[in-house]
C-alpha cells in the first residue's frame, strides 16, 4: 500500500472519502426508509414515526403484495423478459462483435459505422411503433426484447475485448486444424467470460427495469411487466389487490404496500448482482482500455 507523503495528499484523500460517504447516504436512505416502511404499521406510518427504522414490526404488506394475483402475474412476464432477452442480447451481441473485431471481414468497417450511426441518431419513437405494428408484435413480449437484441455500446466494449485477443492464438488455434466456431467457442469466449458477464448484467438491468416500451407496445394487462404495475402503484392511490376489504382488515397503509411493492421487485437484481459483480469492474476495466 501506497503510504501519503504530504498534507495536500491526506487531505483529498480525506476529502474523497467524505464525499464518498455523503453520496452513499444519499443513495441509501430513501431505499432503507421505503424498507423500514414496508415493515411497519399503519399508525406508525400514519403518524410520521417511521424513518430509517421500522415501528410495530409486521409482515402483512407483504402477504398481500406477494399474494397479488397482478404482482404474481407482472413478476412471471418480467422474469420472462429478462431472461429470454438477456440470453438473445448477449449471443448476438457477442457474435457481432467477435465478427466485426476480426479485421480480414470484409465490410466490417462499414458494419461498424452503421452500428455508431445507429447509436447515435435513433428513428424515433413513432417511426419505431410503425414497425412494431406493422410486424405484428403488439401486444406480445416479443416487442419488449426484439427492438433492443444488440445494442451498440455493448457491442463496441465486446469487440474492443476481441480485439484486444492476440491473432497470433487465433492462428495457432487454426493450425492445429480448429475451425471458427470452434474458435468462437473454445478459446474466444472462456477468455471474454468478464466482458461477457458484464454485457449479461448491462442487459439482465435494463430488460428488468424498463417499463416505457411496454406502457407503447402492451395493451393486454396479462402481459405487463413489473415495472408498469410498480409505476401504477406509485403513481395512483389504488391498493396492490384491489382487495380493499383485506387492506381494512389487516390495518395496511398504501406506504407500506407501495414499500413492500419496490422491495420485491428490486430484490432479485440485489441478489444477483453480487454474483457477477468480480466480473463486471474486470470486464468494463479491460474492456476501456484494450484497443
Amino acid at each position: 500500500m501506497m503510504r501519503l507523503q504530504t498534507k495536500g495528499e491526506i487531505a483529498f484523500t480525506m476529502i474523497n472519502y467524505m464525499l464518498l460517504c455523503l453520496g452513499m447516504l444519499v443513495c441509501l436512505i430513501p431505499v432503507i426508509n421505503i424498507i423500514a416502511k414496508s415493515f411497519s404499521g399503519e399508525a406508525s406510518i400514519m403518524a410520521g414515526d417511521v424513518f430509517l427504522w421500522p415501528i410495530n414490526f409486521n409482515v402483512d404488506a407483504y402477504h398481500i403484495v406477494l399474494g397479488s394475483q397482478k404482482f404474481i402475474t407482472s413478476f412471471r412476464n418480467s422474469v420472462i423478459i429478462t431472461v429470454v432477452g438477456t440470453l438473445l442480447n448477449v449471443t448476438l451481441t457477442v457474435f457481432t462483435g467477435y465478427a466485426l473485431s476480426r479485421t480480414r471481414l470484409r465490410g466490417a468497417k462499414i458494419v461498424m459505422m452503421m452500428y455508431v450511426f445507429s447509436m447515435l441518431f435513433s428513428a424515433g419513437i413513432i417511426p419505431t411503433y410503425m414497425i412494431i405494428k406493422s410486424v405484428g408484435l403488439l401486444d406480445t413480449l416479443w416487442a419488449l426484447m426484439l427492438p433492443s437484441l444488440v445494442s451498440p455500446f455493448n457491442m463496441i466494449i465486446v469487440r474492443l475485448y476481441f480485439f484486444g485477443i492476440p491473432d497470433s492464438l487465433e492462428e495457432s488455434a487454426k493450425m492445429d486444424g480448429a475451425g471458427n466456431l470452434r474458435i468462437l467457442f473454445q478459446i474466444m469466449i472462456p477468455l471474454a467470460m468478464p466482458v461477457i458477464a458484464t454485457i449479461a448484467l448491462f442487459c439482465a438491468v435494463e430488460y428488468w427495469n424498463s417499463y416505457f416500451d411496454a406502457l407503447m407496445y402492451i395493451n393486454d394487462y396479462n402481459l405487463l411487466p413489473l415495472q408498469v404495475f410498480l409505476r401504477e402503484m406509485i403513481m395512483s392511490a389504488s391498493d396492490a389487490t384491489n382487495n380493499v376489504d383485506m387492506l381494512a382488515q389487516v390495518h395496511v397503509s398504501q406506504e407500506s404496500i407501495r414499500g413492500a411493492t419496490v422491495v420485491a421487485a428490486t430484490l432479485p437484481i440485489v441478489i444477483i448482482y453480487p454474483f457477477l459483480q468480480r466480473y463486471f469492474v474486470k470486464g468494463m476495466v479491460l474492456g476501456a482500455v484494450k484497443g
